[in-house]
């Protein structure tokens, strides 16, 4: 499979150094290593890091150290909790959309679900992205797909998600969806969205969507927001099967009790996506 990479360069350079950030920063004791000791554990000059890191996200590494530590979500849970029913009364014109990007976005019936994507077309395409390899699925219609692979490999990641719709055709045609997909991680333009799945999971990703840039949520507010408030295990599986994730953003949802509990792509792609985002909504807020 082609790779199409897009404008902003070195992105997937940057996230592997952040991923492997991650694991140096769990290992080590409180109050974690310093500038110094994280360059030299990456094989890094101090400079270099500063730099890899400023231009990734726009903070030092030891500002983005902070927003990687494993009590980072008890802190969003504390500081930047969304309550949905507020949120939906604003709708998505206002802070529920992804930074500066405009979302449309449309939903497939329930028996053409029921199909498993019989009649669709469904092109396809890997993506250098600010979270690594990138699997970019869409219809005529939208996105229908977005997938992480530094963690799970590229050859599972295609397989997770050609497995969700069986019976559809598949082309590769990366040039197609490029537009939507630089949108996407370049937080301008538009990217239009073709929801695949059953209702109550359509249901849930709606809710999803409404949580703004930078904040969190709770697998039980969504259950209420979407008018079934004890249905949180079935919420969580909905969440779970999110197919666009970063766009329909499942790594906003948590636990009560602040744990970050699974992403389907990997826990350490979903810790680099809320320090990414808060990173960035406090650099703007400083500007």
């Amino acid at each position: 499979m082609n790779e199409m990479t897009l404008p902003e360069p070195d992105t997937a350079y940057h996230f592997n150094v952040v991923r492997r950030a991650i694991d140096i920063i769990d290992a080590a004791p409180a109050p974690g290593p310093s500038l110094e000791e994280l360059a030299r554990a990456l094989k890094m000059s101090p400079a270099h890091l500063q730099r890899v890191f400023s231009r990734w996200v726009g903070v030092s590494p030891k500002r983005y150290q902070q927003y990687l530590t494993l009590d980072h979500a008890k802190r969003l849970l504390a500081d930047r909790f969304t309550v949905l029913d507020t949120v939906a009364e604003t709708g998505l014109s206002g802070g529920g959309r992804l930074h500066d990007l405009f979302l449309r976005w449309e939903a497939m019936s329930p028996g053409d679900y029921a199909r498993g994507g019989a009649g669709l077309t469904i092109r396809h395409g890997w993506f250098d992205s600010p979270f690594g390899d990138a699997l970019a699925m869409g219809t005529e219609r939208g996105l229908c797909g977005l997938a992480f692979a530094s963690e799970v490999g590229r050859e599972a990641a295609f397989a997770d998600m050609s497995g969700r719709w069986p019976n559809a055709a598949y082309v590769e045609d990366p040039t197609s969806l490029a537009p939507w997909v630089a949108a996407a991680f370049g937080r301008t333009g538009e990217t239009r969205l073709h929801l695949i799945g059953a209702p109550f999971q359509i249901k849930v990703w709606e809710a999803l969507l409404s949580i703004p840039s930078g904040q969190v949520t709770t697998y039980s507010e969504i259950a209420g927001a979407v008018g079934n408030p004890r249905a949180v295990r079935a919420v969580g599986t909905a969440v779970g099967r999110n197919p666009i994730s970063w766009l329909i953003p499942c790594h906003r949802a948590i636990r009560k009790s602040g744990a970050l509990a699974g992403y389907h792509w990997g826990l350490p792609v979903k810790r680099a996506m809320l320090a990414w985002e808060t990173a960035a909504e406090d650099a703007r807020s400083t500007a």
